[in-house]
């Protein structure tokens, strides 16, 4: 522990460690200084250069020194504003603004200036050293960040954030004297740049040298309404300040202090908010007046009561199990409850399922079997104290890019070892110690060999292995055939990149796994998550900080759809329904008899629609006519239902199919809840009114369910959220009025819990954690020699999921407006492919026509498809083969090959 010393600053007496600074120190005891080169809120190293922040120190050094940069000592007398202090930063703010423009009364910063605020402060009116200003016009090389050098005063706060919190370093000081800039590496495009379009260097340039493209005359600092919320894109769950004006979402900001961001964000959260007021929004509800009949126009009356009355009639005729619901991961936690609620006490029906299904249900299955519990064992903030971080079946810098920047400072600040298993090369593998480049679909021979290598070498846990876990002995004999050398020949992986890489793993104090799709998307992906939940209980690195086995979910909200029974198995908290007295419990609090027997999944539901055997579906912002897979197939399913009821923001492609369509609200127009990837409940804030006759999701359900009979009526989200603390124990102690206080992390079962940032501590959720013997099986559908190529799926920093939302932002779709399938240059010299010439794409479910992307990125004999892109959708092309456990399909492998169109 550090020690203390005590230093009087401005004659009052502070305590701080032995290395604090005095800036820091001062700030801990409400003493504000000066600054404009330092930006702490974002945790910007200090560098002293723009000397606003000195202050009077006797002793040791006695006269003025840059507070910022200035340990404190053992009875340091500090001043911050004599005389002295003053007409020193008079001086600092006078030489800036020598050659700064005086156009306050146009910039887009006039209110929120750092520089303009200092110099009224220090009553600094007119220059001393005013000289010739060259006038220079600001720059936009890209969509997003307007960069106007004649206001710049080269604080270097913006290269600062990018190099040491973002850790792109995509931006740096150009040029000598008065020819200095900042800027891109000299004649590189942004384009072709490493730069991200996050947006954070505008969000602490303390003038306005940098601002936002699209809000440039749409109001000033003072016209604002800022409203905090979070995020409605990955899993990350940042805190967005929506900046409103007329009713308008201007522009998006980070919230230093708040949140897992803590101020930073990346560029979907930062400017992918158009959607929000597209003139494409859906503002009133749409009836398919005849069988072959457009949309129409209706009343919500009408709307309603038609889906009343087709509800009830295919009940009556067929029964509760011919329908099904669809719940989303977009919507809030309150939305998803009632959804369930609907499906379970009105239709009488246990069929309700939504996107996790094809994202993570593997993590639910496979978590729950070895730990108790289906979800990320710690918080986001753990990477700060990790000893080694393993990341595999995870882009996670362009899929989770806020967790992507702390695993990058993790390495680079601290020399933190990473282990990258990737199939592709990605941005992680840069800054990983081993890239071990499995073949896809080998995972579990991988891990496997992993542990053999550990077990070998005796760096397993054995005091943690006897006292927390059971099924060792099982594990240990299913491992030792999985030599290095035998796993190389399933994996393609160098053995001796295997024993490095379990070296670094297992040596580890507190090592983390962190996963997403490329682990769970497999026929053998909940196999793959328990040989995950095996490495991590091997080496004792479950149930304290910095470890744990950590699947990065998706979608804002897949892991508050989960929780809150979105499900078709369980209610919220993950309560089965096939358990008596669990069901007695909801039977009790909702007033109905409900259903024991679990409902369908997904493609279940998609199946039994095909097969005639599901006759309705209602659908709450989910589009599986881009997001299922074998979408031929999917619209096949659709069109042969009799009755589809769609609730969205946009007339999706699968909204296009349907016989009503239900206008529904965005993340901005309501408020509730969102449960990010660390299990952290976070509110959502209404910051503008829906457009047209839009409703509420929740508001919307309880009005159909009123018509069918049910009374179901809330007077605001948090009476839902009260209902769900009753019903469901891990969500026991969280409210809003807690909620409004700072988030919480589930578990927490009571209004005195302070919620649990890691899982598992002292004993597992079940007990005992258990070990699972696995068995390395190949995907479902190799390549052979007429479909040579193995094609995998993902995600683009840029865009999001089916693009409903990011496809209708101007910034996302200009960085990236169509799709490109990745070949490796072996794979298009072999076939004769240029770069960026279009290519058919056929596998034995249907085809597409997409332009080729020739990179080193991906391995001989794959290609890489990005699934945001209707024009040319990936999912026409994978397969619909299933997990037996976890129902997942096997979106990561299936085989195809490439037809030149020329």
């Amino acid at each position: 522990m550090a020690e203390d010393v005590t230093l009087t600053i401005d004659d009052v007496e502070v305590t701080a460690p032995v290395g604090t600074t005095v800036f820091d120190s001062a700030r801990s005891v409400g003493i504000d200084i000066p600054h404009l080169c330092y930006s702490p809120e974002l945790g910007l190293p200090p560098t002293g250069s723009c000397r606003l922040c000195v202050v009077e120190v006797d002793p040791p050094t006695g006269g003025l020194v840059a507070s910022c940069c200035h340990p404190v000592a053992e009875g340091m007398v500090v001043r911050t504003s004599t005389e002295a202090v003053r007409e020193a930063r008079r001086l600092v703010i006078d030489l800036l603004l020598s050659d700064h423009p005086h156009d306050c009364l146009t910039c887009e910063k006039n209110g929120d200036c750092d520089l303009q605020r200092y110099a009224y402060e220090l009553g600094v009116k007119e220059p001393e050293f005013a000289g010739e200003t060259v006038p220079v016009d600001p720059v936009q090389d890209g969509p997003a960040i307007v960069y106007d050098r004649s206001k710049c005063i080269l604080c270097g706060r913006c290269v600062e954030v990018c190099h040491e919190v973002q850790v792109t370093g995509a931006i740096d000081f150009q040029g000598r004297g008065f020819d200095t800039t900042i800027g891109l590496p000299p004649g590189l495009p942004r384009d072709q740049s490493v730069c991200e379009e996050c947006g954070n260097c505008i969000d602490v340039c303390p003038v306005g040298a940098l601002s936002f493209a699209g809000a440039q005359g749409a109001g000033r600092d003072w016209d604002f309404e800022r409203v905090a919320t979070t995020c409605p894109y990955c899993g990350c769950g940042c805190t967005l300040v929506l900046h409103v004006h007329d009713n308008r979402v201007v522009k998006i900001t980070g919230a230093p202090g708040l949140g897992v961001s803590d101020g930073l964000l990346c560029v979907k959260g930062r400017f992918g908010f158009d959607f929000v007021h597209h003139d494409e929004r859906l503002t009133q509800p749409l009836i398919r007046r005849t069988a072959n009949g457009r949309l129409q126009p209706a009343s919500w009356e009408e709307a309603l009561d038609l889906v009343a009355k087709r509800l009830t009639e295919l009940k009556e005729e067929f029964g509760a199990d011919a329908l099904g619901g669809l719940s989303s991961a977009k919507c809030t936690n309150e939305e998803n409850f009632i959804m369930q609620k609907f499906m379970r006490a009105v239709l009488g029906t246990n069929n309700v399922d939504h996107c996790a299904r094809l994202c993570h249900a593997s993590t639910v299955a496979g978590l729950a079997r070895a730990f108790g519990s289906g979800a990320m064992t710690n918080a986001i903030e753990d990477f700060d104290v990790a000893d080694c971080v393993f990341v595999i079946g995870s882009n996670t810098t362009e899929c989770h890019p806020i967790i992507g920047a702390a695993i990058k400072r993790a390495v680079v600040h601290r020399g933190v070892p990473l282990i990258v298993a990737d199939p592709r090369t990605i941005e992680l593998t840069e800054f990983s110690q081993v890239h071990l480049r499995q073949k896809s679909g080998t995972d579990v021979a991988l891990i496997n060999a992993m542990m053999h290598v550990i077990l070998k070498e005796g760096l397993e846990d054995k005091a943690y292995i006897a006292e927390r876990t059971e099924g060792f002995e099982d594990l240990r004999k299913a491992v030792e055939p999985y030599t290095p050398e035998f796993a190389e020949k399933i994996t393609g992986v160098p053995a001796e990149a295997i024993i490095r890489a379990s070296r670094l793993y297992a040596s580890a104090p507190a090592a983390s796994i962190v996963y997403s799709m490329g682990i769970t998307q497999h026929t053998t992906g909940t196999d793959n998550v328990l040989s995950l939940a095996n490495l991590a209980m091997l080496t004792g690195n479950v149930g304290k900080p910095g470890a744990g086995v950590n699947p990065l979910r998706g979608q804002n909200n897949v892991q508050g759809a989960c929780d809150l029974g979105a499900l078709p198995n369980v209610f919220s908290g993950y309560q089965k329904v096939d358990d008596d007295e669990l069901r007695a419990k909801f039977e009790r609090a909702w007033g109905v008899s409900l259903p024991a027997k679990p409902g369908l999944t997904v493609v279940e539901m998609v199946n039994a629609a095909a097969d005639g055997t599901l006759k309705g579906l209602y659908i709450m912002g989910e589009n599986p006519m881009l997001s299922d897979p074998d979408i031929n197939h999917v619209e096949k399913a659709l069109k042969n239902l009799d009755f589809l009821v769609v609730q969205d923001i946009f007339l999706t492609e699968t909204a296009q199919l349907a016989d009503v369509v239900l206008p529904a609200t965005s993340f901005a127009e309501k408020d509730g809840t969102f449960t990010n990837t660390e299990r952290r409940v976070q509110r959502v804030h209404k910051a503008v009114a829906p457009p047209g006759q839009a409703r509420v999701d929740w508001d919307i359900t309880c009005d159909l369910a009123r018509r069918m009979a049910y009374e179901m009526s809330y007077p605001d989200a948090a009476a839902i959220e009260d209902e769900i603390a009753e019903l469901t124990p891990i969500y026991g102690g969280i409210t809003y009025d807690r909620l409004d206080k700072g988030a919480l992390q589930w578990p927490c079962p009571d209004r005195e819990h302070p919620g649990t940032p890691y899982l598992h501590k002292g004993r597992f959720s079940r007990g005992l954690g258990k070990f699972h013997a696995v068995e390395f099986i190949p995907p479902k559908e190799l390549p052979d020699e007429e479909y040579p190529l193995v094609l995998t799926t993902g995600r683009i920093l840029q865009h999001f999921h089916t693009g409903t939302m990011s496809r209708r932002t101007d910034v996302l779709d200009k960085l990236v407006s169509v799709g490109a399938i990745e070949m490796s240059p072996v794979d298009a010299e072999r076939l004769g492919v240029a770069d960026g010439e279009p290519v058919k794409v056929v596998s034995r479910r249907g085809e597409i026509q997409i332009a080729a992307r020739v990179t080193e990125r991906v391995m001989p004999g794959t290609l890489f498809l990005a699934f945001h892109f209707r024009e040319a959708p990936a999912n026409r092309l994978t397969i619909a083969a299933l997990d037996p456990v976890a129902k997942i399909p096997e979106f990561k492998v299936c085989a195809v090959r490439i037809e030149k169109l020329s």
